[in-house]
């Protein structure tokens, strides 16, 4: 699946589709708007990559302090990027993993 395709996918389905990696699908959960369903999956992913993701959720939630937090666990540079740009960029991440 490439970029284009996850987000038309995003765009025109209630659930993710099942044969996704858990980062993808706290993305996807993301993208709909549904932070609550991202954060928990986001929760459960015990990584780096998780910690990354973890990191932006926190962002969009406005809790900078808990957004570094997460960004020093995940052994990443504080986030330059919109909210919106730093997501996409962690999708291409996953999508190539």
């Amino acid at each position: 699946m490439d970029y284009e395709v996850y987000i038309q996918h995003v765009g025109a389905n209630a659930t993710p589709p099942v044969d996704i990696s858990e980062p993808l699908r706290a993305l996807w959960h993301a993208q709909k708007g549904d932070w609550d369903s991202a954060h928990e999956v986001a929760q459960d992913i015990n990584s780096p990559d998780g910690s990354w993701i973890h990191a932006n959720l926190h962002r969009e939630e406005g809790d900078l302090g808990n957004a570094r937090y997460w960004y020093d666990r995940a052994g990443q540079p504080e986030s330059k990027q919109s909210i919106e740009d730093e997501r996409a960029e962690l999708i291409r991440h996953f999508l190539q993993a």
